[in-house]
């Protein structure tokens, strides 16, 4: 695939403007289209050849019918035909941009529709994430009150601890006087 790829300066001096006029009408996104980078120069393809020259043939041809207010008409058969080709080759440029910005249309579609889904997807992660977590906080609210439970059984009371305290005492006292006079010695069993 031969392509016919010129430099930027060459193009330029060609439609007899500047490098700089041309950076500044180009965009990014038609720039990665049409610009090839061969050495420290950039090339242009065809289509941006044709694109570009679209642009400014419309630019110029702009300039002049202001300046010259030309309501003359032709004076040859040839001029007419030279008149026609030209507007021909400015309609087949510009239905090359409109076809070249239809395809952008599409592609600027396509990714809003992919960025839409991946917020819904998001949207509805984010959605159940935080059910989740409200399971979670009622799950550890149902542990708490069980644990809270559990350690008023297994530990009595103060009341009940002053209870069982004043009962051994009371039964420390009623304890026959001769048992708690006499004093146990298990060691003199073994000496008989």
């Amino acid at each position: 695939m031969s392509e016919n790829l010129k430099t930027i300066r060459e193009l330029a001096e060609e439609l007899g403007i500047s490098k700089t006029a041309i950076n500044k009408k180009v965009s990014d996104s038609e720039r990665k289209q049409w610009f090839s980078k061969k050495g420290n120069r950039f090339l242009v393809n065809e289509t941006g050849q044709n694109a570009i020259r679209a642009m400014f043939s419309y630019d110029i041809n702009n300039r002049k019918s202001k300046t010259e207010n030309t309501e003359k008409q032709p004076e040859s058969k040839t001029e007419n035909f030279e008149n026609d080709n030209l507007k021909r080759s400015d309609f087949n440029h510009l239905s090359e941009i409109i076809k070249y910005q239809n395809a952008q249309i599409e592609d600027l579609k396509e990714t809003k529709s992919q960025h839409f889904k991946q917020l819904t997807q998001m949207q509805n992660l984010l959605d159940q994430q935080q059910r989740l977590a409200l399971q979670d906080k009622q799950l550890l609210e149902e542990y708490k009150a069980e644990i809270k439970d559990l350690k008023a059984l297994a530990m009595p009371s103060r009341e009940d601890e002053k209870d069982e305290s004043s009962q051994s005492e009371t039964e420390q006292e009623t304890k026959p006087t001769e048992a708690q006079t006499r004093p146990k010695k298990w060691w003199r069993f073994g000496k008989s």
